[in-house]
């Protein structure tokens, strides 16, 4: 019995499409390629002429209404995520949107139950479950290899001390009320892992700062409050667990930070990113035998206390990766069935962590730990 395919229309053709996208949807045999959005084609730069045999449209609303297009993958600036959404949902089809999601957990909250209403697939792109150095902390939490954790730190740190100029890429110009900014572009990803891992937590603290000229900024919404970089504390109560999320401009290492977790058996330290996007906007291929795969010298370190009681330090081996090719594998698969509960990034869960992401924020303004909102 021949696998039913399913026609897919990408809405944008920037970096996200092009590098994330498309070359996976290709690769996911239930998915076909059917057509793709691009207001303002350029040589050089044309959907037109990189796919000449697929459907192509200039305004999103017409590739929306196309009743031959199954699933709408959106690849657009995020203050547009919410309408968009909307009027696919509205037009029966499936929704696959980049992250960062919508603006406000209240849009996540609608739009998850429009889907519903519809019978319809809503999907968040949070592809950073699939690294893996994520993975192999999922590894070592599953398999207790650290004990009960006690502190868990999570960094996006980079040096960059230029900021983007204004009009370069949209996220030169949104500020975080329209999902812009550090702590919806990257900590977005980082609290989704966190949300994995340990759930909502009781409280949450946070400070934002414009590490290039030296200040505290509140997030007010004001051009001279946007933060450039961003610090959490999140509190859970029972667990006896606090978790540091960061990211910052102005870290001057040659190794960047990624993971420090600290349990009562061990501990585990990495640094450095996963290689998958780095090897795609190279060029690479996720069918390339080397892809997602790390080299021994990134490898991270493990901690653990010996049977004398003594610590002994130990290369910790990166998993084998599933690559962002298993996120595709899985969304294909709920878009066959229908069922939200085989959605590998539910709406509903990007809900909770934009609930976490309000809470950084009025906690920024006001000074205090903030409680997320049930």
């Amino acid at each position: 019995m021949t696998e039913k395919q399913f026609n897919v229309g990408i809405v944008g053709y920037g970096l996200s499409a092009k590098v994330f996208h498309i070359p996976f949807i290709q690769l996911t045999p239930s998915l076909k390629l059917h057509s793709i959005v691009q207001r303002t084609p350029k040589p050089g730069n044309s959907a037109p002429e990189d796919y000449p045999d697929l459907k192509h449209y200039t305004a999103t609303e017409d590739l929306i209404a196309d009743p031959d297009v199954d699933v709408v993958v959106l690849c657009t600036p995020p203050n547009t995520h919410y309408p968009l959404t909307r009027s696919a949902l509205l037009n029966n089809k499936h929704v696959l949107v980049e992250k960062p999601f919508v603006p406000t957990s209240g849009e996540a909250d609608e739009l998850t139950a429009l889907a519903r209403q519809q019978k319809r697939v809503l999907c968040v792109y949070q592809n950073r479950r699939w690294d893996s150095d994520f993975l192999t902390v999922q590894n070592l939490l599953k398999e207790d290899k650290l004990g009960r954790i006690v502190e868990f730190e999570t960094h996006f740190d980079r040096l960059r001390l230029t900021a983007l100029a204004k009009g370069s890429t949209w996220k030169a110009g949104l500020k975080m009320d329209e999902a812009g900014g550090v702590l919806y572009d990257l900590g977005s990803h980082l609290l989704d892992q966190v949300f994995v891992l340990f759930g909502m937590p009781d409280g949450v603290t946070g400070r934002f700062v414009n590490q290039r000229e030296g200040r505290l900024v509140t997030g007010d919404g004001t051009d001279e409050q946007e933060p450039d970089s961003v610090t959490a504390i999140l509190s859970y109560k029972n667990k006896g667990l606090l978790v540091f999320v960061r990211a910052g401009v102005a870290c001057v290492e040659t190794r960047q930070m990624r993971f420090w977790v600290r349990g009562t058996k061990g501990s585990y330290h990495k640094s450095g990113l996963d290689p998958q996007e780095d090897h795609l906007r190279a060029g690479g291929k996720a069918t390339d035998t080397d892809f997602g795969k790390e080299s021994e010298d990134r490898f991270g370190r493990l901690c653990i206390v010996g049977g004398d009681g003594k610590v002994e330090d130990q290369v910790c081996p990166t998993v084998e990766p599933e690559t962002y090719v298993r996120f595709y594998h899985l969304f294909a698969k709920a878009v066959a069935s229908g069922k939200e509960e085989g959605v590998p990034v539910p709406a509903s869960q990007a809900a909770q962590v934009l609930r976490i992401i309000e809470a950084v924020r009025e906690s920024a303004k006001t000074g205090s730990e903030v409680a997320p909102q049930a």
